[in-house]
């Protein structure tokens, strides 16, 4: 497939489909996010060599920890896992990793595990990978609230769109391009201040099976919209 004419600044991904893909195959829902995994390799892979400059990826919601203890459990090792095993393929791809979230709540090792490749890869300029951990929309929006009052912010007059932004978890561009798998049409608490004017992109392709060719469709297509961001 042609690359697209003209790329996203920054891609933002919803990844659905995993436990659906497991049980299409008669196997346990944990199966799903080991093929994931690899999935969200390619991607990650896919966008590094496109120079697509920033890419956000839906790991794990504030709504996941009321999934069963084996599949947070599974969850939490494959990120653990990614972190130890990919770093190196990181540093040498010149990707500054980045999380969003309440990372607080993670277990202690992957939390440090976290920082501490966040840090070794704070200096990567060729690409920003932003993992979203323990994330909500409306969590984002929440804490921001609380650092703007925690900071005597008081007057109605003084809380802008600026402000807010300042105290959202992540300076970051908004993302050009939202895409979900998996077949459902929302936004499930995602980015819900960033994506204002994002261009979504649903496919009922389940995550496991999002291969680089569904991922340049994805592209093609954005680059054939007209973005006229409320204007005419």
């Amino acid at each position: 497939m042609d690359l697209p004419k003209r790329l996203p600044t920054h891609v933002a991904i919803i990844m659905d489909g995993n436990g659906r893909w497991a049980q299409k195959r008669g196997l346990p829902r944990v199966h799903g996010h080991f093929r994931g995994a690899e999935a969200a390799r390619e991607i990650i892979k896919t966008t590094r060599e496109l120079e697509i400059p920033w890419l956000t990826l839906y790991c794990f919601s504030e709504e996941n920890w009321k999934r069963s203890e084996e599949e947070i459990s599974t969850l939490m090792n494959l990120l653990n896992e990614y972190l130890e095993k990919e770093l190196p393929e990181i540093q040498k791809s010149g990707i500054r990793l980045k999380a969003i979230g309440r990372i607080w709540k993670l277990p202690e090792d992957v939390r440090k595990k976290l920082i501490e490749t966040m840090e070794k890869t704070s200096n990567n300029k060729e690409m920003t990978l932003i993992l979203a951990l323990s994330y909500g929309g409306r969590q984002e929006i929440t804490d921001a609230v609380k650092k703007i009052i925690s900071e005597g912010i008081n007057n109605p007059e003084d809380v802008t769109e600026s402000i807010i932004n300042k105290h959202l978890y992540l300076d970051m561009p908004e993302p050009d391009l939202l895409i979900r798998t998996g077949g459902e049409k929302r936004i499930s608490n995602f980015l819900l201040w960033q994506i204002a004017y994002t261009e979504l992109y649903f496919t009922d392709v389940l995550w496991p099976d999002f291969t680089k060719e569904e991922y340049l469709a994805a592209l093609h297509d954005f680059s054939q919209r007209i973005r006229r961001f409320g204007g005419v």
